[in-house]
Formats: C-alpha cells, sequence, structure tokens
C-alpha cells in the first residue's frame, strides 16, 4: 500500500488548486445519524489533508448545488439504502460526477445480502448456511409452520437479520424457538424480505479493502469483542460496550486466510476502491464469510479508520488518495 500511496501523490500535486471534495452525508434512512458521524469526521480529515472539503446531505438541492459549484469528486459516506443501494451512484453516473467507490450495478448487488451470499459462495468463500424469505410467504404459508422448517434446516441459535440493510439495525441472535416470531417481526421493521442464517461461534473480523490504483489489498483485520456477546447496534455505536484489536489477535496463517477471503470478495461482488467485509473465524481457524459493506462506518468507533491506522496510514491521506484517482480519471 505504501508505494501506490506515494504513486498515488504527484497526480495531485500537479493541480493548481486544492482538490474539492464533496463528502454526502445524511439522506432519510434509520442510519441518518451514523452516516453524519461518518461525513463529519471524513470532512475533518480531508481539511487536515489540505483538500477544500464540504459536507452535503443528499437531497433535492444537491444536483443544482453540485452543478453551480462543480467538485473535482464525490466522497459517499451515505449508510443504509440511500448510499449502498446503487441508486445515487446511477445519478451520479447520469449527471456525469465522479466518486469514489463502488458503481451502482455492484452496489445493488452487495445491498442484497442473500444475493450477496450467493455469488460469494460461488467464487469458493465459506458462508453460514441461510434461508431468506418475504414477509408475504410467511403470512400466506402459515408463520408456524414456515419456521419451523427454518429451523429444522438451519438449527439453533440462529442469526435473524434484514435482507439489506447496515449498522447490525434489526439484527438478532436467537436461541430458543419460541423467541423467534418476536424476532421475526422486530426486523420486518426494516424491510420486507427477513434473512435466517445458522449462527456460527467464533472471533467476529472486520476485513478492510482499499484500491489505490495497483488493485485491491487488505488492511489489517480488526478483532471485534462486544460485551453482549452480538455485534449489534447498541455494541457498534456506543462507546465502552466493545472492545476492538487492531491488528486481530489471530495466527499470521489465520490472518492470511482473512485477507484472502476479504479480496476475494471485493472481486467477486465487482467492488471498488474501498469495502468492509465482515466474517467469523471459527476455532478450527475456517474464515466465514457474513456480508460486505460498501460505505464502511468513519466514525470515531468505526472499524475502516482502525485499520488504516494499523496499516501505518493516516485516514485523511487514503481518503485523499482515493478522491484524487477519480477526479483525475475525469479529467
Amino acid at each position: 500500500m505504501s508505494d501506490t500511496a506515494s504513486a498515488a501523490e504527484p497526480a495531485a500535486a500537479t493541480r493548481s488548486h486544492p482538490l474539492r471534495a464533496v463528502v454526502l452525508a445524511g439522506g432519510l434512512t434509520f442510519e441518518r445519524e451514523v452516516s453524519l458521524s461518518s461525513g463529519t469526521q471524513v470532512v475533518e480529515e480531508l481539511t487536515r489533508a489540505g483538500l477544500d472539503a464540504e459536507l452535503r446531505d443528499a437531497d433535492a438541492e444537491l444536483l443544482p448545488g453540485l452543478a453551480a459549484a462543480p467538485a473535482d469528486a464525490v466522497f459517499i459516506a451515505l449508510h443504509g439504502a440511500t448510499g449502498e443501494d446503487g441508486a445515487l451512484r446511477a445519478v451520479l453516473d447520469l449527471a456525469g460526477v465522479p466518486y469514489v467507490g463502488s458503481p451502482a450495478s455492484a452496489c445493488r448487488l452487495a445491498w442484497d445480502k442473500p444475493a450477496a451470499k450467493s455469488v460469494v459462495r460461488a467464487a469458493g468463500v465459506t458462508t453460514p448456511d441461510w434461508v431468506a424469505l418475504p414477509h408475504s410467504t410467511f403470512r400466506e404459508l402459515g408463520a408456524g409452520a414456515v419456521l419451523d422448517l427454518m429451523v429444522a434446516r438451519l438449527g439453533l441459535p440462529l442469526m435473524v437479520k434484514p435482507a439489506s440493510g447496515g449498522s447490525a439495525l434489526g439484527v438478532q441472535k436467537v436461541s430458543r424457538v419460541e423467541d423467534l416470531p418476536a424476532a421475526m417481526v422486530s426486523c420486518f421493521a426494516y424491510g420486507d424480505t427477513v434473512m435466517v442464517e445458522r449462527f456460527v461461534e467464533g472471533v467476529e473480523l472486520a476485513l478492510s479493502v482499499v484500491d489505490l490504483g495497483d488493485g485491491p489489498q487488505a488492511l489489517p483485520a480488526v478483532e471485534l469483542e462486544p460485551a453482549s456477546g452480538v455485534f449489534d447496534y447498541s455494541s457498534r455505536y456506543t462507546p465502552g460496550l466493545t472492545e476492538y484489536h487492531a491488528p486481530a489477535r489471530v495466527s499470521d496463517e489465520v490472518a492470511g486466510r482473512a485477507a484472502a477471503l476479504a479480496v476475494r470478495v471485493h472481486e467477486a461482488l465487482g467492488l471498488a476502491d474501498l469495502s468492509r467485509t465482515d466474517a467469523i473465524v471459527t476455532p478450527d481457524g475456517e474464515v466465514h464469510f457474513l456480508e460486505v459493506n460498501v460505505s464502511p462506518g468513519l466514525t470515531e468507533t468505526s472499524m475502516f479508520p482502525m485499520a488504516v491506522e494499523a496499516a501505518g496510514h493516516e485516514l485523511g491521506t487514503v481518503l485523499a488518495q482515493l478522491l484524487a484517482r477519480r477526479a483525475d480519471s475525469e479529467r
């Protein structure tokens, strides 16, 4: 990564003015506050790195604003559907606005967790068995009968999560059959389709990937140790509820396998620039893919910045280089 970073600097240095970056944050999703926190952090980091960075919301004023005062490149710090399902990126493509991150088509695939798991499994990556069904199936066929089949197929405990979404919203571990209906109802509050996944016991890792021009490279894995035992929304965003270890306390062999998995996921899904893969390492050292995030959190308790720091780099410098690459590709 260090060679790539140094190679990216001369291109930015030829500019007659500081690179103008617009950071998109906010949006109208369940993750608005997290996004605003990420966006504020990104603007601060980019400003320290010498860029002219402005925070903007994804609202009706965005496109007229970009037309009136064009940005050299946009950084998307939106979480949830607004920033991760590909729709906004498709609009930016229509407007000819360069942005950091994966293309719209890849985002649509990654946003759909069951579809992403299918593609990743086909690429040879291990992932826990799952079943994903819409609310209508339970209503039409009878929730009790369908849930019984799920438990018979997947066993207990189970992880119940929305089929799309981030920040672990709606995610619950279910260890007793009688708790499953309530977990499903809670999960449906975040989307029409629920994914029920076999629970895998082990060490949870956040695996960040960055591409600064020489292909995707994995950063040091970050190990998550939530006090509750489950890395849910509260564990993610409440300081003190999760202990982080960067780099992760795993063997070099396991770390190498985890890094290779993250890069394989990034490539199999057609992602670009940056991503974060969540994975579980079982006691026997096998790494299981859980899901991937095309717009990783960048708050004070987020794993991507921890991984950048563990690699010995400054977050602002890395983000600035990503923006410079996108801006220069449009020149």
